[in-house]
């Protein structure tokens, strides 16, 4: 797929390409889940049925970000307390994640699923725990982390097309995010058809905006602060990542809720920040968000920013929305929303001269992780 870019220059790249792409691989993501639906009714409902289980959330980096994302939709789907914790953490403090005697589910989210931190959290998972069952969703069938099984164990690869080639991850973060919203509601798989065609709708409404985008990329801001409330604060944590990573770090993003934001965090804009308020589909939430918005478009510095969902038209100064045409009953709308840090971050690495698919000019960071040593505790 040939991408026009900002600097009026064709080139084909694998992230442009990942981008676009992904309506088209989040169906052929459902395709998959409906064939596999009874091998994974079959291992979760028994695991489900346990009113004690406590499901946890898990991943490094991005994977990371789409369970804190996912966390509390899939609580109210399966009616089972659900955590996120970053294998980061469970590799240095297993014994806290596993500190009681309650079954747990680990559901390992892993793009390669050939990073150190992948392997050694569902070993010390195994080492620590005696009733734990995993639920392993990764894009490489030969990454380490697909093969790995305690006898307890649903590894879903999905479909390859999921499995980015570039550095930052983009379609397999959403199809991710897809598989454990569908996999905690699978009793209503069905009705999820439609929630499927709105969220593709939802997506080529905001790659409409592909100019208007680019014009905000040729803007000189140094800064870009992601909001979000709930849910979609895992999304504003995925999207800050994006633009960082994608830019090489020349362009240094936050991310926070709309509320803690306001308590010391907002000392971080200056005028050459970007704003981008990912708005919640909830009337209660929005009315908190859009006081703080429009209290900094009061700024007299003039903060340029995006607005992106909400019920209607923010109308917030010196700001584009980006509607979404969505509800209170859309969790799914998560998904979408995605979509704007990644296109920030890829037309504005194009705007930088660098190369989207390998943006880390020193090699600081790479599309899977390295120099992490495992050490064995007591050794």
């Amino acid at each position: 797929m040939s991408i026009d870019t900002v600097n009026n220059k064709k080139t084909d790249i694998n992230t442009g390409n990942e981008i676009f792409n992904q309506p088209r691989v989040w169906r052929k993501v459902f395709g998959f889940i409906q064939g596999k639906r009874q091998e994974i009714r079959d291992f979760l409902l028994p695991v489900l049925s346990n009113p004690d289980l406590r499901i946890v959330l898990s991943g490094a980096g991005s994977s990371a970000f789409l369970g804190e994302a996912a966390k509390s939709i899939v609580a109210k789907s399966t009616g089972r307390t659900t955590i996120a914790v970053p294998t980061t953490d469970i590799v240095t403090h297993p014994d806290v994640l596993f500190a009681n005697g309650a079954p747990v589910l680990l559901v390992s989210f892993a793009r390669s699923g050939n990073s150190p931190e992948s392997l050694e959290a569902v070993t010390l998972a195994d080492e620590y725990y005696k009733n734990v069952y995993h639920l392993i969703i990764t894009c490489n069938k030969d990454g380490r982390l697909a093969g790995y099984s305690n006898g307890k164990t649903l590894s879903l690869v999905l479909p390859e097309e999921t499995n980015d080639k570039s550095l930052a991850m983009t379609g397999s973060f959403t199809s991710m995010l897809l598989t454990i919203l569908l996999i905690a509601d699978m009793e209503n798989l069905d009705k999820m058809k439609l929630i499927l065609d709105k969220m593709v709708e939802q997506a080529k409404y905001i790659f409409e905006y592909k100019s208007i985008l680019e014009g905000i990329i040729s803007d000189d801001f140094e800064r870009a602060v992601f909001l979000g409330s709930g849910e979609m604060l895992g999304i504003a944590r995925e999207c800050s990542l994006k633009l960082q990573e994608l830019t090489d770090g020349q362009v240094i993003c936050k991310h926070d809720s709309f509320l803690a934001f306001r308590h010391g965090p907002r000392a971080v804009v200056n005028h050459k920040t970007l704003m981008v308020y990912l708005f919640s589909g909830s009337d209660h939430v929005l009315k908190y968000e859009k006081d703080l918005a429009a209290n900094i478009a009061e700024d007299p510095r003039q903060i340029r920013s995006i607005s992106v969902g909400g019920l209607s038209d923010p109308e917030i100064p010196n700001s584009v929305w980006i509607s979404l045409n969505t509800d209170q009953e859309d969790q799914f709308q998560i998904i979408p929303v995605t979509l704007v840090g990644q296109l920030l971050g890829y037309y504005k690495s194009l705007n930088l001269g660098l190369d989207p698919d390998n943006p880390s000019v020193t090699g600081a960071i790479s599309r899977v992780v390295k120099g992490v040593n495992i050490y064995k505790k007591g050794k």
